[in-house]
This record gives C-alpha cells, sequence and structure tokens, in this order.
C-alpha cells in the first residue's frame, strides 16, 4: 500500500504532467495525434497512483510474483510502445523529407531548363 503522504505527491505529479501536455498542446508544441499517447499513459499513471490495487491485480493476472519486477516490466513495455511509435513518426517525417527534396529538385531544374530556353 503507498502511504498517504506519497500518494497525494504522486497525485499532484499527475496534475502537473496533464497541465504540462495540455500547455504544449495549446501551445502547439505538440500535435493532438501524439498528445493523445501521452495523455493515454498520464491516465493509466493516474489509474496507478489513485488505485494502486489495480496494478497489483494485473501484475499477479500476468503471473508476476513481485509486484515491483511487475512494475519495471510494464514500465519497460509501455516505454518500447513509445520509443516504436516515435519511430514510426520520425519514419514517416524522413520519407517526406526525401519526397519534398525530390520534388524541389525536379522543380529547380526544371526552372533551370525554362530559363536556359529563355535565353536561346
Amino acid at each position: 500500500m503507498i502511504p498517504s503522504t506519497l500518494r497525494i505527491v504522486l497525485i499532484i505529479g499527475v496534475v502537473i504532467y496533464f497541465a504540462a501536455i495540455l500547455m504544449f498542446l495549446k501551445r502547439k508544441e505538440l500535435s493532438l495525434k501524439y498528445t493523445l499517447l501521452w495523455l493515454a499513459a498520464g491516465v493509466v499513471l493516474g489509474i496507478m497512483v489513485i488505485w494502486p490495487e489495480t496494478l497489483i491485480k494485473f501484475i499477479r493476472l500476468l503471473g508476476i510474483t513481485g509486484n515491483m519486477n511487475g512494475l519495471f516490466i510494464i514500465s519497460i513495455a509501455f516505454l518500447v510502445m513509445i520509443l516504436m511509435s516515435i519511430t514510426s513518426i520520425v519514419s514517416k517525417q524522413a520519407e517526406k523529407i526525401k519526397n519534398l527534396t525530390q520534388t524541389i529538385s525536379r522543380m529547380e531544374k526544371r526552372i533551370r531548363e525554362l530559363e536556359e530556353k529563355k535565353d536561346i
């Protein structure tokens, strides 16, 4: 069981976390689809802080005997999911940048050709 003072500090931390995410969204430093991932993480974190018994039941359901081991395994799994999501986003952005660069190069070549024809 979590001591009440620690629980209060953790709840305040979760509230600050949500405020920071919403502030990033308001400033348009995060787009909405990426914000949803971080908000989902905050909801899971909030549930674990407010009702720690849920975490213990979930860990037991997975067959993990130690609470801390289960917490670490779940945390690492969640971090891997976030990293995979971010890697997917970066890959898509890199592909878009490559396509835009190629398009700009073709357009510059076409402009040079048209300018050469104009000069002749």
